[in-house]
């Protein structure tokens, strides 16, 4: 029969052992939507094409600074008249949104500007993270293991022994559906920009914001009998 603490001849201990790394952001996200109203459908159906051509071919200018783009919803809706009998349209809105992911920080100031300054369109972000296969991850998992390890290592030192064996080592949140141990993707610093009417403005001067990581185990060791 297994004994959940251990026997004399077999002490256990159980330690947590914790990471935490703050790291530059690897990606920049940005959210474009491009709108336009007019008197009848077509109108606005051929504003907002124009509108969203121009954006699409002012991003894809920047080459390799934008590693992703793609275009999410599409609408063109009626406004009714608010008085009036019957359906009776007053103008059709439309709007598009782009979502665009940047690695090149250095552009993202002048494009945001850029994007900005274009008819009835709206840029949102931008939303700073590590990409999903980051090697961050992967150095705080490690960093939590290491820190498992000493601080068990501390503990048999504190009663004169050693460790004897690892029994168990468990990321935290790993019975979980979705695991909960991984860092989080910024959303702070969010900001929206509206187009302006005037002259081209100054490029925007962005920080980016640093990305917090953190990763827990819980590791089980035995280790040899102290002398108490």
């Amino acid at each position: 029969m297994t004994v959940p603490y251990g026997t004399p001849d077999a002490p256990r201990i159980a330690v947590r052992g914790e990471a935490h790394l703050e790291v530059d952001p690897e990606i920049a996200r940005i959210g474009v939507t491009v709108a336009s109203r007019g008197k009848d459908r077509r109108t606005a159906l051929d504003d907002l094409t124009r509108r969203n051509t121009t954006v699409l071919d002012l991003l894809k200018s920047y080459g390799d600074a934008v590693e992703h783009l793609e275009t999410g919803s599409f609408t063109v809706t009626p406004e009714l008249k608010e008085h009036g009998r019957g359906e009776r349209v007053h103008a059709y809105h439309g709007h598009v949104h782009i979502t665009a992911e940047l690695t090149d920080f250095t552009a993202l100031g002048e494009l945001t500007t850029r994007l900005a300054d274009q008819e009835l369109t709206r840029v949102d972000g931008p939303w700073w993270a590590l990409r999903r296969d980051s090697p961050v991850y992967r150095e705080a998992r490690q960093q939590a293991v290491r820190e498992a390890v000493q601080r068990a290592k501390e503990y048999a030192e504190a009663l004169d022994t050693s460790l004897a064996s690892l029994l168990e080592l468990a990321d935290i949140g790993a019975e979980d559906p979705e695991p909960r141990f991984v860092g989080k993707a910024s959303r702070a610093r969010s900001m929206a920009y509206e187009s302006a009417a005037d002259a081209t403005a100054a490029p925007l001067d962005l920080e980016p914001q640093r990305q917090h990581v953190y990763a827990h185990v819980n590791a089980r060791f035995t280790m040899a009998p102290p002398t108490l």
